[in-house]
């Protein structure tokens, strides 16, 4: 109420009642979080008994230790200690979804009263299961771990030392062996404590439509809709995203580094003074276009980017990647910037953890040569797709110089068109999400890339 008196925000029914349902798991996450604090500390007196030391308060501990296990799922003994349950929130692109989630998020911070290790975390779900993989990989090859239950136990204990209620942004399924897993993983997250809150442009019988082998992943879907209040969002017609942006059909000039030394106010080119646009649009040139016109577009794509990297040198290097080397053809290490041409990124095989890795290395990117996709492209357009989602994720500042406007990018028209509803409906949510960073409230935003995560 705060926000709508203060003009922030706009009152938006469809909110409001997700509002309700986010508010009633609040209250039961702050009273299943105060149950946990209470039988840890009942049974946290000490004991010369080696089995007594892992006792269940110990065992369902807050506090994070990799000696200690994860509570088993026949240790959650009755009623008071089951954790209340999560939300799966899905509706289209820009309904407000995320921005709801970080208010639950948020006001678990606030009205949390221990200040021990945080109780709750918060992930783009693409990350998470890349983190997955990658805990799966060093159970076995640094930890010696072996047999699937037991790989599987270590991964678990992994994520719930950073938080028992996870939030995740962005929940899709797009892999195989992301859809034979989840069954298994999203079980043994809640039988050991967890509260899940899911967003996504999907509901959940949509999941993975059209998958390879889905059949295996429909009790997947069977146990969510069992163990999760499913709440749709779909009514609401309204993209925020597009409202943040003011209504500007280009980038109306927002700053791309936050820090106004960059930009000088007596630049004539630029009318908004310390501000730039951040997508450009350089069509095709025909017969009857003039030369300079043509490239108007790039000179001033080009000119921000001289700009942001301070004339400081400007190189290729590479990027570690899972144990193998990604190529960047243009950077600034001292400024941390990168330009790619579009087929640098999505010309060849690429997928989330690459474009993750160029994320938390480059607080901005730049990407040139970004054509007008078709149904005949539907590689390209999934490769763009996941790198805006990781732009997205780390908070990079994206520049981009294009054919077309984002609505104009992919575009799937008559009969071969049908075969690539998915790529349609993913490349709709990209669309919302291109124009939301090219928003000042985006702009604005720190650089969360860079944040190194431990082996553990």
């Amino acid at each position: 109420e705060a926000h709508v008196r203060s003009g922030e925000i706009t009152r938006d029914p469809h909110q409001i009642r997700v509002l309700h349902e986010l508010e009633r798991l609040r209250l039961e996450c702050l009273a299943y979080l105060d149950r946990i604090d209470s039988s840890a500390a009942v049974n946290a007196a000490p004991s010369t008994n080696d089995d007594e030391a892992w006792s269940f308060g110990r065992l369902f501990s807050l506090t994070p230790s990799w000696s200690h296990p994860v509570i088993a799922a026949d240790n959650l003994s009755g009623p008071s200690l089951a954790p209340p349950k999560g939300i799966y929130l899905h509706g289209g692109p820009g309904c407000g979804k995320t921005h709801l989630m970080n208010v639950f998020y948020d006001s678990l911070s606030s009205s949390s009263s221990s200040s021990s290790s945080p109780h709750q975390q918060k992930v783009h779900f693409h990350k998470f299961m890349l983190d997955v993989h990658r805990q799966m990989h060093l159970a076995q090859t640094v930890h010696g771990i072996r047999g699937s239950d037991a790989v599987l136990h270590h991964v678990l204990t992994h994520i719930l030392q950073k938080g028992r209620i996870l939030c995740f942004d962005e929940f899709q399924v797009t892999d195989v062996a992301d859809a034979l897993l989840l069954r298994r993983l999203f079980t043994g997250l809640v039988d050991r404590g967890a509260v899940v809150v899911a967003t996504s442009n999907r509901a959940p019988r949509e999941l993975y439509k059209g998958g390879l082998q889905r059949e295996l992943f429909v009790p997947f879907v069977d146990w969510l809709e069992e163990t999760l209040v499913v709440v749709g969002m779909w009514d609401s017609e309204v993209d925020y995203r597009l409202v943040m942006s003011g209504g500007r059909g280009v980038a109306g000039g927002v700053s791309v580094s936050g820090n106004d030394s960059d930009y000088d106010d007596d630049d004539d080119s630029n009318p908004h003074g310390r501000v730039h646009e951040t997508y450009f649009i350089q069509r095709k040139r025909n017969n009857h276009q003039k030369h300079h016109q043509h490239d108007r577009a790039r000179q001033k794509f080009d000119s921000l980017f001289r700009k942001l990297t301070k004339d400081s040198p400007i190189e290729s290097t590479v990027i570690d990647v899972q144990n193998r080397q990604l190529f960047v053809p243009h950077a600034s290490l001292e400024c941390d910037v990168a330009k790619f041409s579009f087929y640098d990124l999505c010309g060849r095989a690429k997928g989330a953890a690459d474009y993750l890795a160029i994320g938390e290395r480059f607080h901005t990117v730049f990407v040139e040569d970004v054509p007008a996709l078709t149904f005949h492209e539907t590689n390209l357009a999934r490769r763009w797709i996941t790198f805006v989602d990781a732009m997205y994720e780390c908070r990079v500042k994206l520049v981009v110089c294009a054919e077309t406007a984002p609505e104009e990018m992919f575009r799937v028209e008559g009969e071969g068109g049908r075969e690539h509803t998915d790529e349609v409906f993913a490349f709709e949510r990209t669309r919302s999400r291109m124009e939301e960073m090219r928003s000042e409230r985006y702009l604005r935003k720190t650089w969360v890339g860079s944040i190194t995560e431990s082996h553990g």
